[in-house]
C-alpha cells in the first residue's frame, strides 16, 4: 500500500534556481550602481576642469600680461593646463575697420586622466588690448 505523503518545503533544484536568479539580479544591480558612480566621478572631473580653464582664461589680461605666447602648469595633482595667446585675425570683410585695439585669441586646454583614458576640456575667447601709443615729443 502506497502512502500519500505530501511534499513539504522546496527541493534542492528549486533552491538552486532561486539563488541563480538572485545572483544574476544582484550582478545587474551592481553594474548599474557602479556605472552611475563612475559617471558621477567623471562629471565632477569635467566640472573641475572647466573651473580651471575659466580661472586661467579670466586671469589673462588682468593678473597676467596679454602677450602672445604659450604657458602651462599643473592644478592640483591631476589637471594639466596650457594657455595659448595668439593674434586674432578678423574676417576679411572687417579688416577695413580701423580701431585702436589689438585682438588676441586665448585658448586654454585642460587635460587629465580618468579610468585609464585621457580627457580634455578646451575653452577659447577673444580679448582686446589698446594699441600702444608711441611717445610723441612736442
Amino acid at each position: 500500500m502506497l502512502s500519500n505523503r505530501r511534499q513539504q518545503g522546496f527541493s534542492l533544484i528549486e533552491i538552486l534556481v532561486a539563488f541563480m536568479i538572485l545572483a544574476m539580479s544582484l550582478t545587474v544591480i551592481y553594474r548599474i550602481f557602479s556605472g552611475g558612480l563612475r559617471n558621477v566621478a567623471l562629471s565632477e572631473d569635467y566640472a573641475r576642469a572647466v573651473l580651471v580653464a575659466e580661472s586661467q582664461l579670466a586671469a589673462i589680461g588682468i593678473s597676467e600680461p596679454l602677450v602672445r605666447g604659450v604657458s602651462s602648469g599643473i592644478w592640483g595633482e591631476r589637471f594639466r593646463w596650457q594657455q595659448v595667446v595668439e593674434s586674432y585675425q578678423p574676417w576679411q570683410q572687417h579688416k577695413e575697420l580701423s580701431t585702436q585695439l589689438l585682438a588676441y585669441r586665448i585658448t586654454v586646454n585642460v587635460d587629465w586622466e580618468h579610468a585609464g583614458s585621457s580627457r580634455q576640456v578646451s575653452l577659447s575667447s577673444v580679448r582686446l588690448k589698446p594699441v600702444p601709443q608711441k611717445d610723441k615729443k612736442v
